[in-house]
C-alpha cells in the first residue's frame, strides 16, 4: 500500500459491497423510520457477515466498507459504523466474559451498541466530563479511590448519543477521579440498557439516525463493567477515535463520489444555452474540481488508515488530518452538486437532498474540524525538533 493503490482484490470488494448494499440494504433502509433504529437492516448487515469484518479487519478495510456502502446507502453505512463504534471498546478492552456477553450478539445484529462520550458540557472536550462514578457507599469520589473501588453508582448526563435510547448497551465514560484528574480521572464502563436508573430521551435532528440523551440516576456499575483500567478510560477513547476518524473520513468520500457521480450524469445529458451542461466551461471545471478534491481526500484516508494498521508514527495526527479533509471536502462537493442540478435537487427524496442533510454532521461529530486542527497542530509540534 507504499503508494495508496488498491489491488485488485480490495478493487473487487468494493464492487461487491456497492452490489449488496443495492440489492440487499438499501431496500431495508428506505423501510426504515427517521429517528429510530432499523433493527431488519442491522440484523441483514450481520447476515452477511459485515458486522463480524468489524471485529476481524483493520483501518483500510474498514474505511473500504464504509466508502462502499456510503455511496449506495448512507443509512447502511452508518448503522455497520455505529455497531463498531460503541462495540470496539469491548473488542479491545472487554474482559472475557464481556466479549463472550456482547460481541457474538452485535456481529448477528441481535445486539445494538452505542459509544456514549459526548455531555451538555463537554463535547469536543473529552477530558472535562462530568458524570460521576461514585464510590457505593461513599460521597464524592477522591482520586486515591479510583483504582480500589470495585463498585460505583453512575450520576449524571450524556447527549448527543448515536442509537440513544434505543441501544441495547452503552460504551460509557465517567469520572472515577477529583474534579482535577481530566483524562487521568476518566472510566470507561460497558453499561446494558436495562440498568435499573438509565433512562433516555430521543432528539429531533437533522440525521435521519436515532440520536438521544440518556440520564444516569444512581446507575450500578462494579468491576466487572470496566472496559481496560479504572482511571484508563480516556485512553480506550482516544485508540477508538484514532481508529475510527479515518473511516468518518471515508463515509464522507462515500458521499462525495456518490454526489460527483450524479453530477456527471446529469451535466452530461442536461441541456442548456445550445448543448449539454458539461460544454460549459465552467461547468466543466467544476467539475473537474469536484474530482480532484474526492481523490485527494480518498488518498489521506487511505494513507491514515494504512499508517493505523502499519502502527506507523504520527496516527493521531494523520487519523484528524484524514478526517479534516475529508469531511470539508464531502460538505464542497455536495454542495457544488447542488448548485450544479439547480433546484431540482432540493425536491424531498432527491439523491442530493438527501446527501446534504447527511453531510453536515460528519464535521462534527467525533471531533468537529476545529478540534481536528488543534489535533493537528498540538502532533506537529510534538514532533518538530
Amino acid at each position: 500500500m507504499g503508494n495508496f493503490s488498491l489491488d485488485p482484490g480490495q478493487q473487487a470488494r468494493r464492487a461487491e459491497l456497492r452490489d449488496l448494499a443495492r440489492r440487499h440494504l438499501a431496500p431495508l433502509a428506505e423501510k426504515g423510520e427517521p429517528g429510530r433504529i432499523n433493527r431488519p437492516l442491522v440484523a441483514e448487515l450481520g447476515r452477511l457477515g459485515l458486522l463480524d469484518r468489524l471485529f476481524t479487519s483493520g483501518a483500510l478495510d474498514l474505511c473500504l466498507m464504509r466508502e462502499s456502502l456510503a455511496q449506495v446507502s448512507t443509512e447502511a453505512e452508518t448503522a455497520l459504523a455505529l455497531q463498531g463504534l460503541g462495540a470496539h471498546p469491548v473488542h479491545a478492552y472487554g474482559t472475557e466474559a464481556q466479549r463472550a456477553r456482547w460481541l457474538p450478539e452485535v456481529r448477528t445484529g441481535r445486539a445494538v451498541a452505542a459509544f456514549a462520550l459526548s455531555e451538555p458540557g463537554a463535547g469536543s472536550d473529552a477530558a472535562a466530563l462530568e458524570l460521576r462514578a461514585v464510590p457505593q457507599g461513599r460521597g464524592e469520589p477522591r482520586d486515591e479511590l479510583r483504582h480500589d473501588a470495585r463498585s460505583w453508582f453512575l450520576d449524571g448526563e450524556k447527549t448527543w448519543i448515536s442509537n440513544a435510547p434505543e441501544a441495547d448497551f452503552y460504551t460509557v465514560f465517567a469520572r472515577t477521579g477529583g474534579p482535577g484528574t481530566r483524562a487521568a480521572g476518566v472510566t470507561a464502563f460497558l453499561v446494558p440498557a436495562d440498568r435499573p436508573g438509565l433512562s433516555g430521551t430521543p432528539l429531533d435532528m437533522l440525521s435521519p439516525h436515532p440520536i438521544g440523551t440518556l440520564t444516569f440516576a444512581a446507575v450500578p456499575v462494579t468491576a466487572d463493567d470496566v472496559l481496560g483500567e479504572p482511571g484508563g478510560g480516556f485512553r480506550v477513547a482516544m485508540n477508538t477515535l484514532n481508529l475510527f476518524r479515518p473511516s468518518v473520513g471515508a463515509f464522507a468520500v462515500g458521499m462525495a463520489q456518490a454526489a460527483l457521480d450524479a453530477t456527471l450524469a446529469h451535466t452530461a445529458r442536461r441541456e442548456a444555452f445550445g448543448g449539454p451542461l458539461k460544454d460549459l466551461q465552467t461547468v466543466a471545471h467544476q467539475v473537474a474540481d469536484m474530482a480532484l478534491r474526492v481523490e485527494s481526500a480518498r488518498l489521506m484516508v487511505y494513507a491514515a488508515a494504512s499508517a493505523y494498521d502499519e502502527g506507523a508514527d504520527g496516527v493521531p495526527r494523520r487519523a484528524a488530518m484524514a478526517k479534516l479533509l475529508a469531511t470539508e471536502t464531502a460538505q464542497h462537493v455536495v454542495d457544488t452538486a447542488v448548485q450544479l442540478h439547480g433546484a431540482r435537487a432540493l425536491r424531498r427524496g432527491h439523491l442530493l437532498e438527501h446527501l446534504y442533510r447527511e453531510v453536515r454532521a460528519p464535521r462534527i461529530y467525533e471531533g468537529a474540524s476545529e478540534v481536528q486542527r488543534a489535533v493537528i497542530a498540538r502532533e506537529l509540534y510534538k514532533e518538530a525538533p
